[in-house]
């Protein structure tokens, strides 16, 4: 998640989500459950990363939070507003979810509470804006070991093979995509790993380079099908 305030923005999800907060380094703020052992996949964990570009339109790519009773649903939103998170109006009506954005802008969802996201922990999914679903789920789903839950032409849902942790779930929308995603995957190949291979497969499913002024750095930058920026990390 970009930011042009890693720490601020860093202390505001860590409390959102009762996670731990350390840094890798200078403008890097990581964020992830207390006792966590990477790559468990009861979590996906969040790196905010300082940049000098503020947030100019809607996010495609967003957290969503879990509840478990309308109750609870109401006192989330009620402390995330406290947090400094506002209401945020991103047009879809009347639904029974509440859109809010964090306090540089970013949209989030606090879900009514569904069965099907009763053990995710508290982020429920990763959800992204999309003009095919189909198309994107035939490429995430070779792209990363998650299983291929659920596709129609509305939606894909796709969760870890070991039926643990957050969704990550393609919404079919109109708009298309315009500028750089605020918020991004990151995939790191197993250790033993080829990265240079792994970024080879992905670019026979679909995926291309892409230059976001990232420079010489260990990690490559490349694009699904309909633009969505990720990077592949060197092996943990």
């Amino acid at each position: 998640m970009s930011a042009l305030d890693d720490a601020a923005l860093g202390e505001f999800w860590a409390k959102v989500l009762g996670w731990d907060i350390s840094s890798e380094g200078p403008g890097v703020t990581n964020l992830e459950p207390e006792g966590f052992v990477y790559p468990d996949p009861v979590a996906v964990c969040l790196d905010i990363v300082a940049v000098p570009e503020p947030k100019t339109v809607r996010n495609r790519v967003r957290v969503d939070l879990a509840t478990t009773s309308a109750a609870h649903q109401t006192e989330l939103v009620a402390r995330l507003e406290e947090l400094g998170a506002t209401p945020a109006d991103i047009g879809r009506g009347d639904v029974p979810w509440t859109v809010l954005a964090d306090p540089e802008g970013n949209e989030f969802r606090v879900l009514e509470p569904r069965e099907v996201y009763r053990d995710t922990g508290p982020m429920a999914a990763v959800t992204v804006d999309c003009v095919d679903p189909r198309a994107m789920a035939r490429f995430w789903d070779e792209a990363m070991d998650w299983t291929l839950r659920e596709v129609t032409d509305d939606h894909a849902v796709l969760r870890s093979a070991k039926d643990v942790g957050p969704y990550l779930v393609f919404l079919r929308t109109p708009d298309a995509k315009t500028v750089k995603n605020r918020v991004h995957l990151d995939l790191r190949p197993y250790p033993g790993d080829d990265q240079e291979q792994e970024v080879s497969r992905l670019r026979a499913l679909g995926a291309t380079p892409i230059d976001i002024g990232q420079g010489d750095v260990p990690w490559t930058v490349l694009a699904d099908p309909e633009g969505n920026e990720f990077c592949v990390l060197t092996p943990a």
